[in-house]
Protein backbone atom coordinates (compact mmCIF):
# COMPACT_ATOMS: atom_id res chain seq x y z
CA UNK A 1 0.00 0.00 0.00
CA UNK A 2 1.00 3.57 -0.21
CA UNK A 3 1.78 6.09 2.74
CA UNK A 4 1.62 9.42 3.30
CA UNK A 5 4.33 11.39 3.55
CA UNK A 6 4.25 15.24 5.36
CA UNK A 7 5.61 18.31 3.48
CA UNK A 8 7.11 20.97 5.38
CA UNK A 9 5.23 24.32 5.83
CA UNK A 10 6.32 27.56 6.90
CA UNK A 11 5.24 30.44 9.01
CA UNK A 12 2.74 31.62 6.83
CA UNK A 13 1.06 28.40 5.99
CA UNK A 14 2.79 27.94 2.66
CA UNK A 15 4.93 25.05 1.19
CA UNK A 16 8.33 24.92 1.91
CA UNK A 17 9.57 23.72 -1.97
CA UNK A 18 13.11 23.26 -1.04
CA UNK A 19 11.80 20.14 1.40
CA UNK A 20 8.75 19.27 -1.14
CA UNK A 21 11.58 18.49 -4.00
CA UNK A 22 14.39 16.67 -1.18
CA UNK A 23 10.96 14.62 -0.04
CA UNK A 24 10.16 13.91 -3.62
CA UNK A 25 13.46 13.19 -4.61
CA UNK A 26 13.82 10.56 -1.68
CA UNK A 27 10.62 8.85 -2.42
CA UNK A 28 10.69 9.02 -6.42
CA UNK A 29 11.09 5.41 -6.92
CA UNK A 30 7.35 5.28 -5.50
CA UNK A 31 5.58 8.51 -5.69
CA UNK A 32 2.31 8.81 -6.87
CA UNK A 33 0.64 11.80 -5.91
CA UNK A 34 0.29 15.26 -4.32
CA UNK A 35 -2.72 16.33 -2.83
CA UNK A 36 -2.93 19.94 -2.36
CA UNK A 37 -5.69 22.90 -2.16
CA UNK A 38 -5.36 26.25 -4.04
CA UNK A 39 -5.89 28.51 -2.92
CA UNK A 40 -4.97 27.07 -0.05
CA UNK A 41 -6.93 26.52 3.06
CA UNK A 42 -5.34 28.93 4.95
CA UNK A 43 -6.97 31.65 2.30
CA UNK A 44 -4.04 32.48 0.50
CA UNK A 45 -2.86 31.97 -3.40
CA UNK A 46 0.77 30.31 -3.14
CA UNK A 47 2.84 31.56 -5.02
CA UNK A 48 5.18 28.77 -5.90
CA UNK A 49 1.74 26.79 -7.05
CA UNK A 50 3.18 25.61 -10.19
CA UNK A 51 7.03 25.11 -9.43
CA UNK A 52 5.40 22.63 -6.66
CA UNK A 53 3.05 20.55 -9.21
CA UNK A 54 6.07 20.36 -11.46
CA UNK A 55 8.35 19.05 -9.14
CA UNK A 56 6.08 16.34 -8.71
CA UNK A 57 6.09 15.51 -12.26
CA UNK A 58 9.41 15.37 -12.79
CA UNK A 59 9.69 12.76 -9.83
CA UNK A 60 7.07 10.73 -12.28
CA UNK A 61 3.99 11.47 -9.77
CA UNK A 62 0.48 13.19 -10.29
CA UNK A 63 -1.41 16.64 -8.73
CA UNK A 64 -4.65 16.15 -6.87
CA UNK A 65 -5.87 19.44 -6.27
CA UNK A 66 -8.81 19.84 -4.18
CA UNK A 67 -11.30 21.92 -5.85
CA UNK A 68 -12.91 22.79 -2.47
CA UNK A 69 -11.72 26.21 -3.20
CA UNK A 70 -12.92 26.46 -6.74
CA UNK A 71 -14.71 29.58 -6.38
CA UNK A 72 -11.56 31.78 -5.68
CA UNK A 73 -10.58 30.28 -8.98
CA UNK A 74 -13.45 30.65 -11.88
CA UNK A 75 -12.60 32.48 -14.97
CA UNK A 76 -9.34 34.03 -13.15
CA UNK A 77 -6.83 30.51 -13.30
CA UNK A 78 -7.79 26.94 -13.33
CA UNK A 79 -6.60 23.48 -12.13
CA UNK A 80 -4.76 23.02 -16.06
CA UNK A 81 -3.26 26.63 -15.26
CA UNK A 82 -1.88 25.43 -12.36
CA UNK A 83 -0.60 22.25 -12.98
CA UNK A 84 -3.13 19.87 -11.88
CA UNK A 85 -3.96 16.48 -13.15
CA UNK A 86 -6.82 15.52 -11.09
CA UNK A 87 -9.24 17.68 -9.05
CA UNK A 88 -12.80 17.20 -7.75
CA UNK A 89 -15.68 19.76 -7.86
CA UNK A 90 -17.47 20.76 -4.23
CA UNK A 91 -20.71 21.97 -6.18
CA UNK A 92 -22.28 22.91 -3.16
CA UNK A 93 -19.45 25.62 -2.95
CA UNK A 94 -18.76 26.92 -5.90
CA UNK A 95 -21.87 25.72 -8.83
CA UNK A 96 -24.97 26.61 -5.96
CA UNK A 97 -26.50 23.34 -5.47
CA UNK A 98 -27.90 22.85 -1.80
CA UNK A 99 -25.68 22.22 1.44
CA UNK A 100 -26.29 19.81 4.23
CA UNK A 101 -29.57 17.97 5.46
CA UNK A 102 -27.52 15.04 4.21
CA UNK A 103 -27.71 15.85 0.57
CA UNK A 104 -28.12 15.16 -2.59
CA UNK A 105 -24.54 15.69 -2.98
CA UNK A 106 -22.59 15.72 -5.91
CA UNK A 107 -18.54 15.69 -6.30
CA UNK A 108 -17.40 15.58 -10.58
CA UNK A 109 -14.08 14.72 -10.55
CA UNK A 110 -12.08 16.51 -14.05
CA UNK A 111 -8.88 14.93 -15.13
CA UNK A 112 -6.46 15.95 -17.83
CA UNK A 113 -6.09 14.49 -20.87
CA UNK A 114 -3.62 11.64 -20.16
CA UNK A 115 -5.77 10.17 -17.36
CA UNK A 116 -9.49 10.20 -19.33
CA UNK A 117 -9.00 6.79 -20.89
CA UNK A 118 -9.11 5.50 -17.25
CA UNK A 119 -11.91 7.42 -15.87
CA UNK A 120 -14.20 4.32 -13.89
CA UNK A 121 -16.55 2.32 -16.28
CA UNK A 122 -19.78 0.79 -15.41
CA UNK A 123 -21.46 -2.58 -15.16
CA UNK A 124 -25.07 -1.49 -17.20
CA UNK A 125 -24.46 1.88 -18.67
CA UNK A 126 -21.60 2.35 -20.87
CA UNK A 127 -19.31 5.04 -19.58
CA UNK A 128 -15.74 6.10 -19.03
CA UNK A 129 -12.73 5.26 -21.21
CA UNK A 130 -11.25 2.25 -23.10
CA UNK A 131 -9.11 1.30 -19.82
CA UNK A 132 -11.60 2.15 -17.73
CA UNK A 133 -10.94 1.64 -13.91
CA UNK A 134 -13.85 -0.32 -11.69
CA UNK A 135 -16.83 1.49 -10.44
CA UNK A 136 -16.24 4.33 -7.78
CA UNK A 137 -20.47 5.05 -7.59
CA UNK A 138 -23.45 2.53 -7.69
CA UNK A 139 -25.17 5.24 -10.37
CA UNK A 140 -23.06 6.06 -13.13
CA UNK A 141 -23.32 9.85 -12.96
CA UNK A 142 -23.68 9.55 -9.18
CA UNK A 143 -26.74 12.07 -8.07
CA UNK A 144 -27.12 13.49 -11.61
CA UNK A 145 -30.39 15.13 -11.22
CA UNK A 146 -29.06 17.84 -9.17
CA UNK A 147 -26.85 18.65 -11.73
CA UNK A 148 -29.50 20.67 -13.68
CA UNK A 149 -28.68 23.39 -10.58
CA UNK A 150 -25.54 24.09 -11.58
CA UNK A 151 -26.47 23.95 -15.38
CA UNK A 152 -28.74 26.08 -15.06
CA UNK A 153 -26.55 28.39 -12.60
CA UNK A 154 -23.72 28.24 -15.21
CA UNK A 155 -25.68 29.17 -17.78
CA UNK A 156 -27.55 32.01 -16.15
CA UNK A 157 -24.24 33.42 -15.13
CA UNK A 158 -22.43 32.90 -18.27
CA UNK A 159 -18.48 33.24 -18.54
CA UNK A 160 -18.57 36.69 -17.74
CA UNK A 161 -20.57 36.48 -14.95
CA UNK A 162 -18.98 33.49 -12.81
CA UNK A 163 -15.73 35.49 -13.38
CA UNK A 164 -17.19 38.35 -11.46
CA UNK A 165 -18.51 36.09 -8.88
CA UNK A 166 -15.11 34.87 -8.64
CA UNK A 167 -14.17 38.61 -8.04
CA UNK A 168 -16.55 39.31 -5.42
CA UNK A 169 -16.03 36.27 -3.27
CA UNK A 170 -11.99 37.55 -3.50
CA UNK A 171 -13.20 40.95 -2.56
CA UNK A 172 -15.42 40.44 0.02
CA UNK A 173 -13.41 38.33 1.87
CA UNK A 174 -10.67 40.94 1.90
CA UNK A 175 -13.37 43.43 2.91
CA UNK A 176 -14.37 41.99 5.60
CA UNK A 177 -10.15 41.45 6.47
CA UNK A 178 -9.80 45.25 6.56
CA UNK A 179 -12.56 45.96 8.69
CA UNK A 180 -12.16 43.55 11.17
CA UNK A 181 -8.19 43.02 11.50
CA UNK A 182 -7.59 45.80 13.62
CA UNK A 183 -9.55 43.67 16.41
CA UNK A 184 -8.85 40.17 15.66
CA UNK A 185 -5.19 38.99 13.91
CA UNK A 186 -5.03 37.52 10.87
CA UNK A 187 -3.07 34.15 10.52
CA UNK A 188 -1.96 34.24 7.53
CA UNK A 189 -2.19 36.79 4.33
CA UNK A 190 -0.10 37.18 1.08
CA UNK A 191 3.14 39.44 1.16
CA UNK A 192 0.63 42.13 -0.15
CA UNK A 193 -1.32 41.57 2.87
CA UNK A 194 -4.11 39.87 0.98
CA UNK A 195 -6.40 36.99 1.35
CA UNK A 196 -7.85 34.94 -1.08
CA UNK A 197 -11.72 34.14 -0.21
CA UNK A 198 -11.12 33.58 3.12
CA UNK A 199 -8.99 33.98 6.13
CA UNK A 200 -8.29 32.45 9.42
CA UNK A 201 -8.80 34.76 12.57
CA UNK A 202 -6.39 33.48 15.35
CA UNK A 203 -8.40 33.60 18.81
CA UNK A 204 -5.76 31.57 21.30
CA UNK A 205 -4.00 34.70 22.98
CA UNK A 206 -7.78 35.07 24.54
CA UNK A 207 -7.57 31.50 25.67
CA UNK A 208 -5.32 32.30 29.27
CA UNK A 209 -8.12 34.59 29.96
CA UNK A 210 -10.64 31.99 29.81
CA UNK A 211 -12.08 32.80 26.05
CA UNK A 212 -12.10 30.27 23.34
CA UNK A 213 -13.31 30.14 19.32
CA UNK A 214 -16.28 27.78 20.60
CA UNK A 215 -17.66 31.01 22.47
CA UNK A 216 -17.13 33.36 20.17
CA UNK A 217 -18.85 30.76 17.80
CA UNK A 218 -21.93 29.70 19.97
CA UNK A 219 -22.68 34.31 20.89
CA UNK A 220 -22.70 34.66 16.48
CA UNK A 221 -26.07 32.82 16.95
CA UNK A 222 -27.11 35.27 19.67
CA UNK A 223 -26.20 38.01 16.97
CA UNK A 224 -28.23 36.03 14.07
CA UNK A 225 -25.12 34.13 12.12
CA UNK A 226 -24.59 30.84 11.42
CA UNK A 227 -21.06 30.01 12.95
CA UNK A 228 -18.30 29.79 10.40
CA UNK A 229 -15.56 26.70 10.78
CA UNK A 230 -13.86 26.10 14.38
CA UNK A 231 -10.95 25.21 14.77
CA UNK A 232 -9.84 24.17 11.31
CA UNK A 233 -7.23 24.31 9.79
CA UNK A 234 -5.59 25.89 12.81
CA UNK A 235 -7.11 24.85 16.90
CA UNK A 236 -7.92 28.15 17.76
CA UNK A 237 -9.20 29.99 15.04
CA UNK A 238 -12.16 31.34 13.03
CA UNK A 239 -11.98 30.60 9.29
CA UNK A 240 -14.26 32.81 7.70
CA UNK A 241 -15.67 32.34 4.43
CA UNK A 242 -18.05 34.97 2.84
CA UNK A 243 -18.39 34.40 -0.42
CA UNK A 244 -19.91 35.88 -3.55
CA UNK A 245 -23.40 35.32 -2.11
CA UNK A 246 -23.53 38.32 0.44
CA UNK A 247 -24.54 42.21 -0.21
CA UNK A 248 -21.90 44.89 1.57
CA UNK A 249 -24.99 45.06 4.18
CA UNK A 250 -25.12 41.58 5.51
CA UNK A 251 -21.28 41.87 5.73
CA UNK A 252 -21.42 45.02 7.57
CA UNK A 253 -24.12 43.34 10.19
CA UNK A 254 -21.31 40.46 10.68
CA UNK A 255 -18.44 42.89 10.85
CA UNK A 256 -20.66 44.72 13.47
CA UNK A 257 -21.38 41.43 15.21
CA UNK A 258 -17.60 40.31 15.63
CA UNK A 259 -16.85 43.60 16.74
CA UNK A 260 -19.41 43.73 19.84
CA UNK A 261 -18.05 40.40 20.37
CA UNK A 262 -14.50 40.99 20.66
CA UNK A 263 -15.59 44.04 22.89
CA UNK A 264 -17.65 41.67 24.70
CA UNK A 265 -14.08 39.62 24.94
CA UNK A 266 -12.55 42.45 26.41
CA UNK A 267 -14.62 43.04 28.83
CA UNK A 268 -13.79 39.18 30.58
CA UNK A 269 -9.71 40.01 30.08
CA UNK A 270 -10.32 43.20 31.95
CA UNK A 271 -12.22 41.26 34.45
CA UNK A 272 -14.98 43.64 34.50
CA UNK A 273 -17.28 40.63 33.05
CA UNK A 274 -17.14 37.37 35.09
CA UNK A 275 -14.87 34.93 33.96
CA UNK A 276 -17.30 32.00 34.07
CA UNK A 277 -21.04 33.60 33.75
CA UNK A 278 -21.02 36.13 31.24
CA UNK A 279 -22.80 36.35 27.36
CA UNK A 280 -20.10 34.43 25.73
CA UNK A 281 -19.54 31.39 28.31
CA UNK A 282 -23.69 31.52 28.25
CA UNK A 283 -24.05 32.02 24.34
CA UNK A 284 -26.56 30.88 22.56
CA UNK A 285 -28.97 32.23 24.61
CA UNK A 286 -33.01 30.29 24.04
CA UNK A 287 -36.26 32.39 24.23
CA UNK A 288 -37.09 30.34 26.84
CA UNK A 289 -33.74 31.04 28.70
CA UNK A 290 -34.69 34.54 28.02
CA UNK A 291 -38.48 34.80 28.76
CA UNK A 292 -37.64 32.53 32.18
CA UNK A 293 -39.21 34.14 35.52
CA UNK A 294 -35.81 34.05 37.12
CA UNK A 295 -32.41 35.77 35.67
CA UNK A 296 -29.87 35.10 37.70
CA UNK A 297 -26.84 36.36 35.33
CA UNK A 298 -25.18 39.77 36.33
CA UNK A 299 -25.60 41.10 32.58
CA UNK A 300 -28.89 41.99 31.20
CA UNK A 301 -31.77 39.92 29.34
CA UNK A 302 -30.88 42.49 26.31
CA UNK A 303 -27.57 42.01 26.14
CA UNK A 304 -28.14 38.32 25.78
CA UNK A 305 -30.45 38.57 23.40
CA UNK A 306 -30.69 41.91 21.53
CA UNK A 307 -26.74 43.63 21.62
CA UNK A 308 -27.18 45.08 18.74
CA UNK A 309 -30.00 47.17 17.40
CA UNK A 310 -30.17 45.51 13.89
CA UNK A 311 -30.95 42.01 15.82
CA UNK A 312 -34.36 43.15 17.37
CA UNK A 313 -35.44 43.92 13.68
CA UNK A 314 -35.12 40.07 12.63
CA UNK A 315 -34.05 38.29 15.46
CA UNK A 316 -33.32 34.13 14.86
CA UNK A 317 -33.66 32.62 18.43
CA UNK A 318 -31.24 29.51 18.93
CA UNK A 319 -33.69 26.38 19.44
CA UNK A 320 -30.99 25.21 21.83
CA UNK A 321 -28.71 26.14 24.36
CA UNK A 322 -25.09 25.53 24.99
CA UNK A 323 -24.23 22.25 24.88
CA UNK A 324 -20.97 20.64 25.53
CA UNK A 325 -19.67 19.80 21.87
CA UNK A 326 -16.46 17.79 22.99
CA UNK A 327 -18.54 15.27 25.27
CA UNK A 328 -21.06 14.43 22.50
CA UNK A 329 -18.07 13.71 20.30
CA UNK A 330 -16.28 11.51 22.86
CA UNK A 331 -18.98 10.35 23.96
CA UNK A 332 -21.38 8.49 21.27
CA UNK A 333 -25.16 7.31 22.33
CA UNK A 334 -26.51 4.99 20.55
CA UNK A 335 -30.99 5.30 20.14
CA UNK A 336 -31.00 1.82 18.56
CA UNK A 337 -33.03 -0.36 20.64
CA UNK A 338 -31.34 -2.75 22.76
CA UNK A 339 -30.97 -6.60 21.27
CA UNK A 340 -33.22 -7.77 24.14
CA UNK A 341 -36.28 -6.21 22.70
CA UNK A 342 -35.29 -7.42 19.18
CA UNK A 343 -35.73 -11.13 21.13
CA UNK A 344 -38.60 -10.36 22.78
CA UNK A 345 -40.85 -9.50 19.81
Amino acid sequence: GLRVVVVATDTNGNVVVDDLKARAAQHAERLAALMITYPSTHGVFEDSIQEICAVIHQHGGQVYMDGANMNAQVGLTSPAAIGADVCHLNLHKTFAIPHGGGGPGMGPIGVASHLAPFLPGHPVVRVGGPEAIRPVAAAPWGSASILLISYGYIRMLGAQGMTNATRIAILNANYIKKRLEPHYDVLYTRPNGSVAHEMIFDLRRFKASGVEELDVAKRLMDYGFHAPTVSFPVAGTLMIEPTESESQEELDRFCDAMVAIRQEIQAVVDGKADPKDNVLKNAPHTAAAIAADAWTHPYSRQQAAFPLPFVKADKFWPPVGRIDNAHGDRHLICTCPDVAEYVST
